[in-house]
């Protein structure tokens, strides 16, 4: 069972796929321009491993260099059977799916990142037949974000560097910076990042930091959404009213559309509209 912290890291690569191509610059991992990135099932079959299940696989489609998989393992301690699991995961990946592939493990603390990113050999026999040499992600490469510029230029790697930093001397910064960039962004993006950023640091202390400066953004946010759904329904009531009162015959096509639309700028352009319109059609002619 994965540990709050490693599920975050995992569902923050998930929720933002292409987040892989703004981390590897930063951990010095030459990689052809992405292009395209899209998350694989993580049990390819039922052949597959149990612990092979339990990670992030990510397609990725470069520009003009073809495509090769990518796997993300996180890891908090030195495991002596891990070695080996990664080891037979990575040919595993690479013969069902024919696409090489690359290993990154996500480690939130040093000495845990050196062991990791040490070469696992196949055997004593010189030379081994097989090698496998791991992209390790670490506090010392990836950098804590605590600038706001930078973290509203990229919210889900700055969600993922506090993450990979809840001790750090800054966190409380970094927090902060996270909280503000998060705070006009549609909450499309910003409830799965403050969600994932609360489960990342939910056994460190500075999740009560967090808390304290997203609730006033979620009140506010929540505020702002009930606003806008009243302002929504009100329009929709009177646009229905209108045709109506006009004897506008309403297609059903027409009805589900005004029913079921959530854009109060829309449902404002139509009614005014459906004040003038000689048809249903001339209210919905763009």
């Amino acid at each position: 069972m994965l540990s709050p912290p490693h599920e975050a890291m995992h569902r923050i690569f998930q929720h933002d796929p292409g987040l892989f191509s703004r981390v590897a610059p930063l951990l010095g991992i030459a990689v052809p321009t992405i292009v395209e990135t899209t998350v694989l099932p993580s049990a390819i079959d039922t052949n597959s491993p149990a612990g092979c299940r339990r990670n992030t696989q990510l397609h990725l489609e470069t520009a003009g260099r073809g495509s090769f998989l990518l796997l993300i393992e996180a890891q908090d301690r030195r495991a002596s059977r891990r070695p080996a699991h990664w080891a037979h995961h990575v040919p595993y990946l690479w013969t069902q799916h024919q696409l090489p592939t690359a290993l990154l493990i996500m480690c939130s603390d040093q000495e845990t990142a050196q062991w990791a990113g040490q070469p696992v050999s196949s055997g004593p026999v010189q030379p081994p037949a097989l090698t496998l040499r791991p992209f390790v992600a670490s506090p010392n490469n990836l950098p804590l974000i605590t600038d706001l510029e930078e973290a509203r230029a990229d919210p889900a790697l700055a969600a993922l560097s506090a993450v990979m930093h809840p001790a750090a001397p800054l966190i409380g910064s970094a927090l902060e910076a996270l909280s503000a960039s998060l705070r006009d962004v549609p909450d499309l993006l910003a409830y799965p990042l403050t969600g994932l950023t609360e489960l990342g640091l939910r056994l460190h202390p500075a999740r009560h930091a967090w808390s304290d400066l997203m609730r006033p953004i979620i009140r506010r946010k929540s505020h702002e959404r009930a606003r806008i759904e009243r302002i929504t329904r009100t329009r929709r009531e009177d646009l229905l009213l209108i045709l109506a009162e006009r004897g506008l015959i309403l297609p059903e096509d027409a009805r589900r559309r005004i029913t079921w639309c959530l854009d109060p700028e829309s449902l404002r352009h139509w009614l005014l509209r459906s004040v003038t319109a000689s048809s249903v059609e001339e209210i919905f002619d763009d």
